[in-house]
């Protein structure tokens, strides 16, 4: 499988960066915010879930980097920044609009109800796989709601 590269420009687009993103893991380290050229990015190992369909044992990963554009401000809320060996999962990115116009806040679910918001003046979102894909034999669950 080639190398995914995926822009989102509306909540539309957004959605497919979302599922694309679904249980991504990643460090605290992997964080990064760029308050002057106003990028926040995340360096991630994502499940390759276009691929998992149909498969019992072998699965992938791959890591990938999401740059989120036009940032003006970044909270957390249930994030150690301190503890380096904390992994965290990525269950989903939602946009909020503010107002009519198209800027708003995006939001980065976490499990264990931790959350990354960013301020954003519009969607511009860019997700790339940097590299090779491992095998892994551990697939995400979720359970029935």
């Amino acid at each position: 499988m080639d190398s995914l590269k995926l822009l989102a420009l509306d909540a539309e687009d957004l959605s497919v960066v979302s599922a694309h993103l679904q249980d991504a893991v990643f460090k605290t380290d992997g964080l990064s915010y760029d308050a002057r050229h106003h990028v926040f990015s995340v360096v991630v190992n994502r499940f390759v879930w276009e691929t998992a369909a149909g498969r019992r044992k072998a699965f992938e990963r791959r890591r990938a980097v999401v740059a989120f554009k036009r940032v003006n401000a970044v909270r957390s809320l249930g994030i150690d920044r301190k503890d380096a060996d904390a992994v965290l999962s990525l269950l989903a990115v939602n946009f909020a609009q503010k107002d009519d116009g198209p800027d708003g806040t995006l939001e980065l679910v976490l499990s264990g109800n931790a959350s990354i918001m960013l301020d954003v003046e519009c969607v511009e979102v860019q997700l790339a796989d940097t590299g090779g894909a491992w095998e892994t034999s551990l697939k995400p669950r979720h359970p029935a709601v």
